[in-house]
């Protein structure tokens, strides 16, 4: 029985929800899960199995049916903020992304019963389906430490004074209003924090909360937990109605026991082949062209020493298996400079496209790799602009039974809760 007991506390822990609202959920009294929690009495398998789903909606091994919802995925690129969210059980019924590459990578890994929308502000409002989370990886160029600096030097607005991006958030504002989804997650660089001294992210949640009356919450997440790079992101989270979600007890993996780069190199760089039946369609050795020449290697080099005599950080990142990279960059394509893997008596070379893919999060030993349908060129922007899979996929997993009790059908509910045994009846 302790085992049991154990677990539920566990499970409880696991689920988001506080011993006050875990008996809301189950219809019980704090004092019957303070019990629980203490060893006095056993849980009610049937709401201990609930419980279980609600935790970890991945491993339903008790076929429990949870409330299914409905995201929209704006800004789509790649599909990294729908894989995460499919993970967990919701559908896709909207989608909107503006370049065409990413449109033809998007279509290739995902079943879209729905025809794609290019640009955000051609989208008819009142023809979108209904939908219950919004989901959007809004263009933080205007925003990012590098896209500032660079439109600052050319004489260009940026944040929201960039009319052809910067405003694009105002769109997504507007599809808030208009619709009224019961949930949403921004994703965006860390630098929106700080941007113009706290302006721009000061008139983005008064928008949220004030304007647009969403109960919000934010937090930068570091993916070296998940993956072997240094890249940090942040997500914002609203709920219409106040259901108590913070990220307070979001417990991002630990970056110092986060894995190394041997876990996403091919085998000839340190990478350990999966075990059979093998899945990765690239286990050969690395095509000479991602090795750097020498004029360009040369070059970074020189670039890297001028700007050590000055006393900057600017230089190429150089690494072997057991480091963990520098950011990828959608800029990744013109020389790789940010993440290079040591040769051999030889230089280095870039990252090769579906290495790319697992340093991202898209790519999973045992599972269908993802199908890179476009260019080298095209595959390196589309990945250094994307989300990182795992880290997204946690989030989900940390909204989920907030956006269970968002969604729950009406007539799954008694005296204003969830009836667990009609959602039992539907299993």
């Amino acid at each position: 029985m302790n085992h049991k007991i154990n677990e539920f506390s566990i499970l409880r822990e696991r689920s988001g929800y506080s011993v006050k609202e875990t008996a809301k959920l189950l219809g019980k009294s704090e004092r019957t899960i303070y019990r629980w929690e203490k060893g006095e009495n056993t849980p009610d398998p049937d709401l201990f199995n609930l419980l279980k789903i609600i935790a970890d909606p991945k491993n339903n091994e008790y076929n429990v049916k949870a409330p299914n919802f409905k995201f929209i995925d704006l800004f789509a690129g790649i599909g990294g903020l729908r894989r995460a969210f499919e993970s967990i059980g919701g559908e896709c019924v909207f989608t909107s992304e503006w370049d065409a590459a990413c449109r033809k990578t998007y279509q290739a890994n995902y079943e879209c019963t729905h025809d794609i929308v290019g640009d955000i502000r051609d989208i008819d409002l009142e023809s979108m389906p209904k939908f219950d989370v919004l989901l959007a990886g809004f263009p933080c160029q205007p925003f990012s430490i590098a896209g500032v600096s660079k439109k600052k030097s050319l004489g260009r607005p940026d944040g929201f004074r960039d009319d052809t991006q910067g405003t694009l958030f105002f769109d997504v504002a507007q599809i808030l209003e208009f619709h009224r989804p019961k949930a949403f997650l921004l994703e965006n660089v860390k630098n929106l924090v700080s941007h113009d001294k706290g302006r721009t992210f000061k008139i983005i949640l008064r928008t949220l909360q004030d304007e647009l009356g969403y109960n919000v919450d934010y937090k930068v997440i570091n993916s070296k937990g998940w993956v072997p790079q240094n890249r940090e992101r942040i997500f914002i989270v609203g709920f219409r109605e106040d259901l108590g979600f913070s990220f307070e007890n979001f417990i991002p993996k630990d970056p110092k026991n986060g894995p190394k780069l041997k876990t996403i190199l091919h085998p000839e760089n340190g990478r350990e082949l999966p075990e059979p039946p093998f899945t990765d369609i690239e286990t050969g050795m690395v095509n000479e062209k991602y090795t750097l020449s020498d004029k360009l290697w040369s070059y970074l080099q020189n670039y890297a020493e001028k700007h050590r005599q000055k006393g900057n950080g600017f230089g190429y990142g150089l690494n072997g298996p057991e480091d963990v990279a520098r950011t990828l960059s959608a800029r990744y394509y013109k020389d790789g400079s940010e993440i290079l893997i040591k040769q051999d008596e030889k230089n280095p070379r870039r990252l090769t496209p579906r290495e790319c893919a697992r340093l991202m999060g898209f790519d999973h030993d045992g599972k269908k790799p993802f199908t890179i349908p476009v260019s080298d060129t095209q595959a390196y922007k589309q990945f250094g602009n994307s989300v990182v899979v795992p880290v997204v996929e946690a989030v989900a997993l940390y909204m989920f039974p907030y956006i269970i009790r968002a969604t729950k059908d009406p007539s799954l509910e008694r005296n204003g809760q969830l009836d667990i045994f009609k959602i039992l009846e539907h299993a």
